[in-house]
């Protein structure tokens, strides 16, 4: 037997309770927690009974062959290849076929205007232009809307079967009515609404529940499933956790809306790997792939100075090398004056740590200056071969004294002040070397650069040694 009851909700984080209380004890949210109705086993019938019988499963080799999935390109090449792909060996790169896997479940989230739903109507109407069967199933927008925004992106004779619904009853009755699409695009998961639960659209129960029966359907049928999903105010995808655990791969749309370039990043891929990033710069045609990302995030300058606090960093996205420039401002404050850090684009953690080693290992005084540290372009770095890079342009800042304009830094710096090499340095070195850079700052044992000029640094100091002129 099965009786009604209530329980409540963390809406952030799905955290259940036993009465309402005004912050979740889980992730600490204030005023989320809401009242769902919902059925409690009751405890004899729980209990799993052996003498009714079972169905017995066959097991499988982990040995046994298996044929890797095939995949459709959606049309966008960035889109394609931060979905990723698996070659023959298990691994992934440019080489191997990208896209999407015909069952899988993709999951995107980003900001509110970011272009999540121009991106996927871009890939949609591309993949009907190709001959693939498209439905886009908008919950926020009327049909007429859809269609407007498809006239601005030249896709207004798309042949994308288009509806207006949040009735994941009604999607999944017309979805069997006929064959199955090649892509279906919902747009988004919380304005869906299941019938089978009570409760609004957004809430943890139904988004739980729409989601695992768009998500049985695209399993059993071999149709591809994008979600689109809303973001918090701290970025993080709304609504219980386990929607990030149900389906097969999540992205990430990342930019700022004063910047024209967007980011597209995998956090999980279980069809590909999670290292690849799609880049877009939004035009007034929508977004437009970036062949070459460095272009955007490199501060052109025309007169050719070296400007102190400049320095250009080779970063790593996946396969992908991104140069982007790193630019910091020091600031001497009067004395009993309480300096400022900022930081945009990096961790303000990690660059605490490297003005500690700046001071301690190298005899660098930042303690009465403020600190400003910006990545250009509003490009995010997360690579740990970064610390060079700043810790060059903390010491031009500094000293006034500019690294040179066609030269580029990389490493990791230890807490001792030694440097470590970084992964992939020959891929790094060979994009700045095309870009037209004639050297660079790297640790010891770092190999390639063809006919750049390298300076081998052994510690954090050589690095001071060579800007001030000391060495």
């Amino acid at each position: 037997m099965a009786r009604s009851a209530t329980r409540y909700v963390c809406q952030a984080c799905g955290a259940v309770s036993a009465r309402w209380q005004g912050q979740c004890g889980d992730c600490g949210a204030w005023n989320t927690i809401q009242a769902e109705a919902s059925a409690v086993v009751t405890p004899f019938a729980a209990k799993h009974s052996l003498a009714g019988g079972g169905r017995r499963i066959e097991m499988a080799s982990l040995a046994d062959e298996v044929a890797l999935p095939e995949r459709l390109s959606t049309g966008v090449g960035e889109l394609d290849r931060a979905l990723g792909g698996i070659g023959p060996e298990g691994g992934g790169g440019p080489n191997v076929k990208a896209g999407l896997v015909p069952g899988s479940v993709v999951l995107i989230g980003g900001d509110p205007g970011i272009g999540k739903s121009t991106l996927l109507l871009q890939a949609a109407g591309r993949m009907a232009a190709a001959g693939h069967k498209v439905a886009y199933v908008s919950g926020e927008e009327a049909a007429d809307q859809v269609r407007l925004r498809a006239r601005r992106l030249g896709l207004a004779r798309a042949d994308v079967a288009l509806a207006a619904e949040t009735s994941v009853r009604d999607i999944l009755t017309t979805m069997a009515a006929g064959p199955p699409p090649a892509l279906l695009v919902i747009d988004s998961i919380q304005t869906m609404h299941s019938d089978t639960l009570e409760g609004a659209p957004g809430t943890v129960s139904q988004v739980r529940a729409s989601a695992q029966e768009l998500i049985r359907y695209a399993k059993a049928s071999g149709c591809a499933l994008i979600l689109v999903g809303h973001v918090t105010k701290d970025g993080q995808l709304a609504g219980p956790r386990v929607l990030e655990h149900m389906v097969d791969t999540v992205l990430y749309f990342e930019g700022e809306r004063s910047h024209q370039y967007r980011v597209l990043r995998a956090v999980k891929n279980r069809f590909g790997g999670t290292d690849e990033i799609g880049v877009f710069a939004m035009g007034a045609s929508g977004l437009e792939e970036v062949a070459n990302p460095s272009s955007l995030f490199l501060t052109a300058r025309e007169d050719g100075r070296s400007v102190s606090g400049a320095v250009v960093f080779p970063a790593l996205e996946g396969t992908r090398p991104v140069l982007c420039e790193i630019q910091a401002l020091v600031v001497k404050l009067p004395s009993g004056a309480t300096p400022r850090r900022a930081v945009v684009g990096w961790d303000s953690a990690r660059l605490s740590m490297l003005l500690a080693v700046l001071e301690a290992r190298c005899g660098l005084g930042f303690g009465n200056h403020e600190v400003y540290l910006n990545v250009a372009g509003g490009f995010r770095v997360q690579d740990p071969a970064a610390d060079l890079a700043v810790a060059a342009a903390l010491v031009s800042a500094l000293t006034d004294r500019p690294v040179p304009l066609d030269w580029v830094a990389f490493g990791e710096v230890a807490l001792s002040g030694e440097l470590r090499p970084a992964g992939l340095a020959g891929l790094r070195l060979k994009e700045a070397a095309k870009l037209g850079f004639a050297g660079a700052y790297v640790p010891k044992g770092t190999s390639g650069g063809g006919a750049m000029r390298i300076e081998a640094l052994g510690s954090l100091g050589a690095l001071v040694d060579r800007l001030t002129g000391a060495a």
